[in-house]
């Protein structure tokens, strides 16, 4: 009569319940099941605060008042005059209509003074006098010098009052268009007297540069052949321009490293 195995597969079972399951723990499994396979939601979170480079489109939209003030006048004025044959006087008046426009329009919108439109309609309308009284060409390229000497005293004007000019166009290059690095340059423009010192020193470098380029064309319009100073003068402010940006860096990056800890660190560095 052959035995039954009933009772002992019954017992195997009742052992294999008391010790409990052979492969991974319930909770353990559960666990595994409920962690995230990608990367940790803070760090992910963290990612996507910090930038991952510049966006173009925030940084046009922020540079847009300088080019608009200073760029496309200045652009137009060489362009009708060099490009189109026009007189420098009627250059300067056509490119005039922009800052005008500007300048008014800041008024009747905001209540407020559009500084650069300013700026860039009184270098025009002196540049317009000096052409009427006089037509030596060396007086001619001397004129181009007010450019530089007005926006030059205009920033360095601005560094005395502890309203660094420069700031306008710095401020979206630093900040890249991201509001956690817009806020962050506001609260220590406000509030950190280290940062404020950065930012003086930033548009006095540029001030000095460009009075630097207003004293180099004004001497050579009249130690130089009229010839040379017509090309040399493109060389200083080009000149000019590498010195401010060169130099520049002294104070931009140090600036830069406190926006970066302020957003992001919650301290600046």
């Amino acid at each position: 009569m052959p035995v039954s195995t009933q009772p002992s597969i019954d017992a195997a079972l009742i052992q294999e319940d008391a010790a409990g399951p052979t492969g991974p723990d319930v909770g353990e499994t559960r666990q595994a099941e409920s962690r995230p396979t990608g990367p940790d939601v803070g760090e992910t979170r963290q990612t996507e605060g910090h930038p991952t480079g510049p966006n173009p489109a925030d940084l046009l939209k922020g540079l847009r008042p300088l080019l608009l003030d200073v760029g496309v006048p200045l652009g137009s004025y060489y362009l009708l005059r060099d490009a189109f044959g026009l007189s420098v006087w009627l250059s300067l008046a056509l490119s005039s209509v922009g800052p005008a426009i500007r300048a008014i329009g800041g008024i009747a919108a905001d209540r407020r003074l559009n500084v650069l439109a300013l700026l860039m309609l009184a270098v025009n309308l002196a540049g317009i006098v000096v052409s009427f009284l006089t037509g030596d060409p060396r007086a001619m390229i001397a004129k181009d010098s007010l450019v530089s000497s007005v926006i030059a005293f205009a920033i360095l004007g601005s560094v005395a009052t502890r309203r660094p000019l420069m700031s306008v166009g710095l401020k979206p290059f630093i900040t890249r268009g991201t509001p956690e690095r817009a806020a962050a340059w506001d609260r220590l423009s406000a509030g950190c007297a280290r940062f404020r010192r950065f930012e003086m020193l930033f548009s006095a470098i540029w001030g000095m540069a460009l009075l630097a380029d207003c004293v180099a064309r004004l001497a050579g319009a009249y130690v130089l052949p009229v010839s040379t100073m017509v090309w040399l003068s493109t060389v200083f402010v080009l000149g000019a321009v590498g010195v401010g940006i060169v130099a520049g860096g002294l104070a931009s990056r140090p600036i830069e490293k406190m926006i970066e800890a302020e957003a992001f660190t919650g301290r600046a560095a």
